[in-house]
């Protein structure tokens, strides 16, 4: 049996499942994860039961949610440093995917059985069902795993967008990344081969640094190093075999962002869509003037936003759906906590250099 094959009888048992069991729970409690004041999340969510309608109005939908991961954004809008501020008391959670098992009479583009995702951030993915307007999600492929469903709407499509909309690459290019083991990164690595380009990938020291190389040259990293090697002065003869770099991507700021522009080539632009260090991004006065560097910055959040009626999303979630059927698109390093255990998935999100990306799951069959 291929695994293409196997995904789709496994999505089709799970929408039998969970249509199945609709008349027996679905109108009951929603299990949800919630706070009511912004602050460290260790402290600040909850647990919640929130009942639900017994009857849809007509373009409504009834969502039982199978997956959704914590990401850095889901932490810092918690905490109410993040751009984005939902009303408060809010269900946490920006990014995952669920099943429809009923729909509102005037319901016309979502069937029962289809696999959803958020179309906005702060809908609030961490609980076991929700009822929501039609529009305010949308449809994914149900023949792929549901942890890359669940994972598919940010860091993928960052490092998609990322990779097309500020330097026109071609096949044998090369793009330079810090924070290459962060969700983004790895998509990072593993879209820009499907494109034929090279990628130099900057990891900060950690001790599992010899097992994460590995790891990211087997997903199709060209090149792997530490920030302490980019700084080597032999680092150059990699200009010598690799083109040198007309697009960087940043994620941490500070002497690793600039490290970064110091490798790149005149006319080079430096994206940057992250701050793990917490610290400015500081280019060299002669870069700006002399190879005329670019530092431009991106947030995918704003981009979905602009895009909403664009049919760039959907093309782009086509693109990544087609690689993840040919097996060139892998989830994260993932660590698996039902979400009734949210706590403690939520303190192994916060730890600092972590490779492993936390998903919470909301039923058993989606670990089957």
């Amino acid at each position: 049996m291929t695994q293409h094959l196997r995904y789709t009888l496994l999505s089709r048992r799970l929408s039998q499942i969970h249509i199945e069991r609709k008349s027996k729970l679905f109108y009951h409690d929603s299990l949800a994860i919630t706070y009511a004041s912004y602050g460290d999340p260790t402290k600040t969510l909850v647990k919640t039961n929130i009942s639900l309608p017994k009857k849809l109005s007509p373009n409504e939908i009834l969502v039982k949610m199978m997956a959704a991961p914590i990401n850095p954004a889901d932490i810092n809008m918690i905490e109410g440093v993040y751009p984005i501020k939902p009303a408060l008391p809010a269900v946490a959670g920006n990014e995952g995917v669920g099943i429809i098992v009923d729909t509102g009479s005037d319901v016309q583009t979502i069937e029962c059985g289809d696999w959803v995702i958020p179309s906005t951030s702060g809908w609030g993915t961490w609980r076991t069902m929700a009822i929501c307007a039609e529009e305010e999600v949308k449809k994914i492929d149900n023949d792929i795993p549901v942890t890359k469903a669940a994972t598919i709407a940010v860091n993928p499509c960052t490092a998609y967008r990322l990779l097309l909309d500020f330097v026109n690459l071609k096949p044998g290019d090369t793009v330079i990344q810090n924070g290459a083991n962060s969700a983004v990164g790895q998509a990072v690595i593993q879209i820009a081969n499907s494109m034929d380009l090279k990628t130099v990938n900057i990891l900060r020291p950690r001790e599992d640094l010899k097992q994460l190389t590995e790891y990211l040259k087997g997903i199709g990293a060209t090149q792997v190093l530490t920030e302490e090697e980019s700084r080597y002065p032999e680092t150059k003869e990699l200009w010598k075999v690799l083109k040198k770099p007309m697009l960087a991507l940043n994620c941490v700021g500070g002497k690793s962002a600039t490290q970064l522009i110091r490798h790149l080539d005149k006319n080079g632009v430096m994206v940057t869509y992250g701050g793990m260090s917490r610290q400015p991004v500081t280019i060299p006065t002669a870069q700006f003037i002399f190879n005329n560097i670019k530092l431009v910055g991106f947030w995918m959040t704003e981009w979905n936003l602009n895009n909403r009626s664009c049919a760039d999303g959907d093309k782009m979630l086509k693109y990544l759906c087609d690689l993840i059927h040919k097996g060139k698109l892998q989830q994260p390093i993932c660590e698996f906590t039902h979400i009734s255990d949210y706590a403690n998935a939520v303190k192994a999100s916060l730890q600092s250099r972590t490779s492993k990306k936390q998903i919470l799951y909301m039923d058993d069959a989606v670990c089957q």
